[in-house]
C-alpha cells in the first residue's frame, strides 16, 4: 500500500501551479491539485488576460481619433460597457476550460476545494472535510490586493472602495474614478478607465509613479498623463470614504476633496497564506506573509515547495511558471535547477506602454558601475498625422568600462512586443557594438536601438543627479 494518497499535491490553480501540476503528472507522478474558486488564477482570470483586453478596448477612441489625419471619419465614437463586460467574460471562461481540460488531459486530478495543512504531508479539504497526503507539496496559492493603507488606523470608509479584483466586473463604467496607488496595476486601470471615458484622478504618496523603474521612465509616463488630461496628485493620501448620494466623497492629508462614483485600491498585494496553516507544516513566512524559500524554491519543509506570487520573489506570470519548471528538474528529475531571475523582461500596458529590461540608470550606479547613457526622444511617424502630442522614448545604459548593454527602456506604442526581442539581446550579454553593428529596419520606432549612436551622457557612483 502506498505510503501517501499522491506524490504531488498542488495547492493553487494558477499559472505556477498549474505548469507544475501537468509536468510532474507527466513523469509518471500521482498528482492532485486543488483550486477553491476557478482554474488559471490570477492572470487569466483577473490579471492579466482580462486586463489587456481591457487595454485594448480603451485604445480604440484613440485610434480613431489619428484616423482623421489619415483621411479616415467614423461618425460618433460610442463605447458599451456591458457589451465589452460580457465578451470579455466569454473569453475568460473559454480560456478557464482549456486551463481545465489540460490539467486533466496530463492526467492530474483537480479538486474544486480549498486545502489547508493539517500536519508536513497531510491537507485537509475544507468544502467537502476531508484530509488527503502527499510525499511532496506545492504552494501555488498567488497573492491578492491589499486593503492595508500604510498607516497605522484603518481608513474609514474603507470598505466602500473597491480593488483590481471587482474593477473587472462593474455594472457600470464608471463616470468618475479616484484611483489610490503609484505601481503598474494602478497606473494601467488610470489609463484604461480615462481611454473609456472616465475622468480620472490618481492619488499617489510618493514624489511620482512606478517607484523602482528607471527615473527617465518615470518622468515620461507623468508627462504623458498630464498631458492627456489624467488628474495626478502626488505626495497625496486619502484619510477619509464615505457614501453622498449616489457617489463617494474622499478626503486627502492635504486638505483637497474628491467626488467620484468609484473609488479603486490599487497599493499593493499581499500573499495569499491567509489561514493556510502553514505553521502546521514547520513552513516559515515571511514579514508579509510570503512563504519563505530558498534558491530552489523549497521552504523550511524540505518537501515543501512554494513558487510564483505567494514567495513575493518576482510577481510576473511568466516567472511563476518558469519556476514551476525549475522545481520540476529539482523534485522529479533529479536535476537541481535554480530560477534565474536576472534580467527579466517586463511591461506596464499604459497609453502608451512602458517597457524595460536589465538595470536602471539608478540601479546600474548603486551597483558601482560607470555607465554610458543614450537616449532618443521622437514623435512616432503615426502621429504625424494623427495629430496628437504623443511622444516615444528610448534608453540604453551601456557598461562604460565593457561596453556590455546593462538595460534598455522604452515608454512609446508596442514597447512591450519591442522589450521581448531586446531582452534576448540582452540575456545574452549584448555590447553596445552588437547593437550597433545591426543594421536598423525601416521604417519603425524599434530601429532606435540599434541607431542610437551619440553617447547622452556619462555617470560613475556617486555623480550627483
Amino acid at each position: 500500500m502506498a505510503k501517501f494518497d499522491y506524490d504531488l499535491f498542488v495547492i493553487g490553480g494558477g499559472s505556477g501551479g498549474v505548469r507544475a501540476s501537468r509536468m510532474a503528472a507527466m513523469t509518471g507522478a500521482k498528482v492532485a491539485l486543488a483550486e477553491e474558486y476557478r482554474m488559471g488564477g490570477t492572470c487569466v482570470i483577473r490579471g492579466c488576460i482580462p486586463k489587456k483586453l481591457l487595454v485594448y478596448a480603451s485604445q480604440f477612441r484613440e485610434n480613431v481619433l489619428d484616423s482623421a489625419g489619415y483621411g479616415w471619419s467614423f461618425g460618433d465614437c460610442k463605447f458599451d460597457w456591458p457589451t465589452f463586460i460580457a465578451n470579455k467574460d466569454r473569453e475568460i471562461a473559454r480560456l478557464e476550460a482549456i486551463y481545465t481540460k489540460n490539467v486533466k488531459a496530463a492526467g492530474v486530478e483537480i479538486i474544486a476545494d480549498r486545502a489547508v495543512f493539517e500536519d508536513e504531508h497531510t491537507l485537509r479539504l475544507l468544502n467537502s472535510n476531508r484530509t488527503v497526503t502527499a510525499d511532496k507539496i506545492l504552494i501555488a496559492t498567488g497573492n491578492t490586493p491589499t486593503r492595508e493603507m500604510g498607516t497605522s488606523r484603518p481608513i474609514p470608509g474603507g470598505e466602500l472602495c473597491i480593488t483590481s479584483n471587482e474593477a473587472f466586473h462593474l455594472d457600470r463604467l464608471p463616470p468618475r474614478i479616484l484611483i489610490a496607488g503609484g505601481g503598474y496595476i494602478a497606473l494601467e486601470f488610470a489609463h484604461i478607465f480615462h481611454g473609456l471615458g472616465s475622468h480620472v484622478s490618481l492619488v499617489y504618496r510618493g514624489e511620482k509613479p512606478l517607484k523602482g523603474f528607471d527615473d527617465d521612465l518615470r518622468d515620461a509616463l507623468l508627462a504623458s498623463m498630464q498631458q492627456r488630461g489624467l488628474e495626478v496628485l502626488l505626495g497625496c493620501e486619502f484619510t477619509s470614504v464615505e457614501k453622498r448620494g449616489s457617489g463617494l466623497h474622499a478626503e486627502t492629508n492635504k486638505g483637497g476633496q474628491i467626488d467620484c462614483d468609484e473609488i479603486m485600491l490599487a497599493i499593493g498585494r499581499q500573499p495569499n497564506t491567509l489561514a493556510l496553516h502553514v505553521e502546521k507544516a514547520g513552513v516559515e513566512l515571511g514579514k508579509k506573509g510570503e512563504v519563505k524559500v530558498d534558491d530552489y524554491s523549497r521552504t523550511t519543509a524540505p518537501h515543501i515547495y512554494a513558487v510564483g506570487d505567494v514567495t513575493d520573489r518576482l510577481q510576473l506570470t511568466p516567472v511563476a511558471i518558469h519556476e514551476a519548471m525549475c522545481f520540476i528538474e529539482t523534485a522529479f528529475r533529479d536535476n537541481p535547477t535554480k530560477p534565474d531571475h536576472h534580467n527579466v523582461a517586463s511591461a506596464v500596458f499604459t497609453t502608451p506602454e512602458v517597457a524595460t529590461v536589465g538595470l536602471s540608470e539608478q540601479k546600474a550606479l548603486l551597483m558601482g558601475h560607470s555607465v554610458d547613457i543614450y537616449k532618443s526622444t521622437f514623435r512616432p511617424l503615426l502621429h504625424t498625422l494623427g495629430g496628437r502630442e504623443v511622444r516615444t522614448l528610448m534608453k540604453m545604459v551601456v557598461d562604460a568600462k565593457t561596453g556590455k548593454v546593462l538595460g534598455v527602456h522604452i515608454f512609446g506604442d508596442h514597447a512591450a512586443e519591442i522589450i521581448q526581442i531586446a531582452a534576448v539581446a540582452v540575456k545574452m550579454g549584448a555590447t553596445k557594438k552588437d547593437f550597433d553593428s545591426t543594421v536598423a529596419l525601416h521604417p519603425t520606432a524599434a530601429e532606435e536601438l540599434v541607431t542610437m549612436r551619440t553617447k547622452s551622457y556619462s555617470k560613475t557612483p556617486g555623480t550627483p543627479g
